[in-house]
């Protein structure tokens, strides 16, 4: 009966060893309680639950605690295990440009292209990247990491996922939880920002009505978009490529199920797998350091720098045009490649002030025209850097 004590003793005491109660510590803690603050921003205020849940998940998921040196290769960095599997969509880069297969099979480029110079918008907003990248070389990040840290100004979790893929995989946790993050908060960061830039006399401008595009305007342009796009700057090529394609699969009126299929079912699965893998990424001991920190602080500036850009830009545009052709500077702030997150902001902020202003169409010009210009911004930095 005593050896067998003994050995039940032994046994119990090995087991203890491997459980997250043994091996737990405060910053495992600190993330728990960061995912499931992800997942309340999610469930309770409605702020981007299609991306928050995965990765708020994916923070407990990654943080459960358990020991390094037993081998079990349950976690993310261990080779071969499951979620490293999963993980190599993030690290290799392949998820991000089937994302934006998605997003071009369900994006409507009308409002652009009845309107070219809102293009113009999209492009003064890209101004937060290149800010951001400067203030990360000031605060001691190599140039790699520094592009890497400012293509979050562009809102866009994809292309920063894709861009640190390839300049900083040391930092991609990092630099996409962030990029996601201040997507889900555009309606707490840009209101603020929007009213604070602008007269009420300005946020009063009615715009005309977009005229109608035709379906061949609509299958021309991806066409002509990826031409124009990616010979300016090829290494922007996987994800310009891949929006372009989608968008011509809805416009094209011919491919409807392989539209259907890449704006509804890919896309979701890439999104739970990428958002899931994300979070997974953050444990705490790779996730909770200075540079993380740096990274916040950097996302913030640089969001907040190209919002402020694109409504700033839409200010001093207005003195070249004619009194009919105003812009309401208030879809400056669409300039951002959050869609259509941006664009509904525009049309809230401006509801305040008149009613009957819908500048929802308006604003979805410079929004998707944002989508092509973050990639554009993510094409330039790589083909300098790498």
């Amino acid at each position: 009966m005593g050896d067998f004590l003994n050995f039940l003793q032994n046994n119990l005491a090995d087991f203890w060893t491997y459980t997250g109660f043994y091996n737990a510590t405060v910053g495992h803690v600190v993330m728990i309680l960061v995912g499931i603050f992800f997942i309340y921003l999610a469930v309770a205020k409605e702020f981007e639950p299609m991306l928050l849940i995965p990765i708020g998940f994916g923070i407990l998921v990654g943080n459960i605690p358990f020991n390094l040196d037993a081998g079990l290769q349950v976690g993310i960095y261990e080779e071969g295990s499951v979620l490293n599997i999963l993980y190599q969509g993030v690290t290799s880069g392949w998820y991000p440009p089937l994302i934006f297969l998605g997003i071009g099979a369900m994006t409507d480029f009308s409002a652009l292209i009845s309107n070219p110079k809102l293009m113009l918008i999209g492009a003064a907003a890209q101004f937060g990247i290149f800010g951001a990248y400067i203030a990360a070389l000031w605060l001691g990040f190599d140039p790699m990491q520094a592009a890497s840290i400012g293509i979050i100004g562009g809102a866009d979790g994809p292309t920063a996922i894709f861009l640190s893929s390839k300049l900083a995989p040391n930092l991609m946790g990092a630099i996409a939880v962030s990029a996601y993050s201040y997507m889900a908060l555009v309606p707490v960061i840009q209101p603020p920002v929007m009213r604070l830039l602008t007269t009420k006399k300005e946020r009063l401008i009615r715009m005309k009505t977009p005229r109608a595009v035709s379906h061949t305007e609509k299958v021309m342009f991806p066409i002509v978009g990826l031409l124009l796009t990616c010979f300016l700057v090829p290494s922007g090529l996987p994800l310009l490529g891949m929006l372009f394609f989608g968008n011509l699969l809805k416009e094209s009126g011919v491919t409807r199920r392989l539209a259907e299929t890449a704006r509804g079912p890919l896309i979701d699965t890439i999104t739970m797998l990428l958002g899931l893998t994300v979070g997974a990424s953050t444990q705490a001991s790779e996730f909770l350091t200075w540079d993380s920190l740096k990274i916040f602080a950097l996302g913030a500036f640089s969001f907040i720098v190209a919002t402020a850009s694109g409504v700033l830009f839409v200010k001093i545009f207005n003195l070249m045009l004619k009194k009919d052709d105003k812009i309401n500077p208030l879809i400056g702030n669409a300039g951002v490649s959050a869609v259509p997150d941006s664009a509904r902001i525009s049309q809230i902020v401006g509801a305040e002030y008149d009613p009957g202003n819908y500048l929802l169409m308006h604003a979805m010009g410079p929004n998707v025209a944002g989508v092509i210009g973050s990639a554009v911004a993510a094409g330039v930095l790589l083909g300098f850097l790498v």
